[in-house]
This record gives structure tokens, C-alpha cells and sequence, in this order.
């Protein structure tokens, strides 16, 4: 039997049923712990150069080089966001407590911005039946019930699956370690493996690579900054809870455009309404020429050059990654959707030989910012 005949045999319909059924097995089996893999992946990626650094300065010992990164990955990285995470539930929770209690004068709060809306809006919010105080105390208070609850269950889930959390971080760790040390070895033997053609995995591989960090640079990196400097600003300003605030200014900043003034417009409306005239301008303007100027000025040093996704793309993707698979879609959805623009402008180039090749321009340069 020569090579060939058994390459067809290989290929046949019964084999490459049988690849894809154990291919479908395994992905289901490794599933529950898809986060922990995912989040391994990214900081391989991320943390190669450290890693590379480590290499050069031990004298290439590959295991010594992986576990100093780790080391600077726990104390750098993981520790700081735990600790930040439980300061977040902490004051998430108080602010829940105060609104069922009362303690948070929302109906004050209303009657003075109330009053100083036009006539028209003010008559469009009184057909809603969201003209009156007392309405609002009574949603706010209802939402914060809700929430109370939502947060009660979580507390629960965590509680009730720490082992599962403890077994999930283990196994974020150890991966990492492997793929810090032989994932360029894996990832060449993974490529070599993929049933494309030899001139499209390369293309594809570099522009994972390059929105795997533009994304992590540009969003999560400018979104850390844009935080704390959202935080600093309401900690001046006198706002209780500027650990929760600067995060949700840092979540919000993964949307295009607006980004965080979702959170410091309605902290300046807030701190202006109660009479907080210079808190109130200070947040306004920290917002405009503060907050909002670090995405300008970071991005481009971070990134380099525009990663070509739109920026509605972004904004869709991103959302939608968060609602499937949670902080993870922050990074998931904006590589598929770069992945996605790659695969079709490859196939457009494949077809269109004498075309421009714009579409692939702004990940040529990505590579070198790592």
C-alpha cells in the first residue's frame, strides 16, 4: 500500500468521523474547565516576554524562567485582583443594604434634579409614573430587594463550590506554567496540525496573536487605568463606595465612545444636584480631560497601530461575549470578531489577487509591540 492510498484511507468519511466524535468527547470533557484554560492561554500569551526575559537572565533553565513568571503573575496580577474583588463586594453590599434600609435619600436626590429639567421632560417622566419621589424610592428600593437577592445566591454558589474555585485556580497556574514553557513548541505543532492551507495558518496565528494583545492592552490595560483614575477622582470628591465606582468605570470602558462617562456623568449630575457644586465640576472635569483623555493618550502607546475591527463590532462583541462566557467574552468576543474579519478578507485576497491589501495592514507592526 503506498503513502497516498493510505492518506485516502485516513481521510475517509468513517475516520474523520471518528476524529471528530473524539475531538467533540474531549472538548466536552475539558468544558468545566474552559475558564481556567482560556485565562491560562491569555497570560502565556501576555507573559512571554517576561517569561523570555526570565530565560536569558537564569541562563536558559526553562523551568526556573516559568516559575519566576508565575511568582510574578501571582503577586503582580492574581493577589492584587482578589483583594480588589472583595472590597468591590463589600461596598456592593452595603450600597444594597442602604437602599432596602432607606438610608439613601433617593427621593431628595430626585426632587432636585426634578427640578431642574426642562418642562417637557419633566411631563414625559410624570406620564411613565416616574414624576414622583416616592415612585422613585419605591423602584430603587425594589431594585435594590432584587439585587440583595442576586448578590445573596452568588455569595451562596461561591460559598457552596470553593473547592471547585480552588481546583479551577490550581489548574489555571499549572497550564500556564506549560504553555509558558513549551508553547512555542505547541502552538507549531498545533498550527502544522490544522486542516488549512500551509499559506493561510500563518496569517490567521498572526492576527490571533495581534487582537489577543491589542485586546488585553487596549481594553483591559486602559480600562485599569481609566478605573483608578475614576476612583481617585470620586475618593476627592467625597463619593462613599470609589472602589465599586472606579470599577464600574473601568467596566464601562470597554465600550466605544461613551465608555465611562456612564459612571462619572451621573456621580457629577448627583454631587451638583445635592448642592456639591465644586465635587460636582471636579468629576466633570476629571471626566472630560482625565479619564476620558487616558484612553487617547494609553491606546496608542499600548497598542500601536488600529487592530481593524470596528468600533460597533467591538461594542457587540464584547457584550455579547461577557453575557456567554462572563469576563472571559471581554477577550473572546473581539478575537473572534478579528478572526472572523481575517478568515473573509483572506478569502477575498485568495480570490482577488490584484487587490489592495488594506485589510490586513494594521497587524503587521502589532507583533513588535510585545
Amino acid at each position: 500500500m503506498t503513502t497516498g492510498e493510505g492518506s485516502n484511507r485516513l481521510e475517509s468519511g468513517s475516520y474523520l468521523v471518528f476524529l471528530a466524535l473524539v475531538t467533540l468527547a474531549l472538548g466536552a470533557i475539558a468544558w468545566p474547565f474552559v475558564s481556567p484554560l482560556l485565562w491560562a492561554m491569555l497570560a502565556a500569551i501576555m507573559f512571554q516576554p517576561l517569561y523570555q526575559w526570565f530565560l536569558t537572565k537564569l541562563g536558559g533553565g526553562g523551568n526556573r524562567a516559568a516559575i519566576a513568571t508565575l511568582l510574578v503573575i501571582t503577586f503582580a496580577v492574581i493577589i492584587p485582583a482578589l483583594f480588589i474583588g472583595g472590597v468591590v463586594v463589600e461596598q456592593a453590599t452595603s450600597v444594597v443594604v442602604a437602599f432596602r434600609e432607606g438610608r439613601i435619600d433617593v427621593a431628595g436626590w430626585f426632587d432636585a434634579v426634578f427640578s431642574m429639567l426642562p418642562a417637557m421632560v419633566q411631563e414625559q417622566l410624570n406620564l411613565e409614573s416616574l414624576g414622583t419621589a416616592e415612585m422613585v424610592q419605591q423602584r430603587a428600593q425594589e431594585l435594590a430587594l432584587e439585587s440583595s437577592g442576586l448578590i445573596a445566591s452568588q455569595a451562596v454558589a461561591i460559598t457552596g463550590s470553593a473547592f471547585g474555585f480552588v481546583l479551577s485556580f490550581g489548574i489555571g497556574l499549572y497550564v500556564t506554567y506549560f504553555l509558558l514553557r513549551d508553547g512555542r513548541e505547541l502552538g507549531t505543532s498545533l498550527l502544522a496540525h490544522l486542516p488549512l492551507a500551509s499559506e493561510v495558518v500563518p496569517q490567521l496565528a498572526e492576527r490571533f496573536l495581534a487582537i489577543v494583545r491589542a485586546t488585553i492592552k487596549g481594553s483591559i490595560v486602559v480600562g485599569l487605568v481609566q478605573g483608578a483614575l475614576g476612583a481617585a477622582t470620586y475618593w476627592i470628591a467625597g463619593m462613599p463606595s470609589v472602589v465599586l465606582l472606579g470599577l464600574l468605570t473601568a467596566i464601562f470602558s470597554l465600550l466605544p465612545a461613551i465608555g465611562p462617562a456612564i459612571v462619572w456623568g451621573p456621580v457629577a449630575l448627583y454631587l451638583l444636584a445635592t448642592g456639591d457644586i465644586w465635587q460636582g465640576v471636579l468629576v466633570l472635569v476629571s471626566g472630560v480631560a482625565i479619564i476620558g483623555m487616558a484612553d487617547n493618550v494609553l491606546r496608542p502607546i499600548l497598542v500601536g497601530r488600529d487592530t481593524g475591527i470596528p468600533d460597533w463590532m467591538i461594542l457587540i462583541t464584547t457584550l455579547g461575549g461577557i453575557a456567554l462566557m462572563g469576563l472571559a467574552g471581554i477577550v473572546v468576543g473581539p478575537v473572534i470578531a478579528g478572526l472572523f474579519l481575517a478568515g473573509w478578507s483572506i478569502l477575498y485576497r485568495e480570490r482577488n489577487p490584484e487587490a489592495p491589501d488594506e485589510a490586513e495592514e494594521p497587524t503587521e507592526a502589532e507583533p513588535e509591540q510585545a
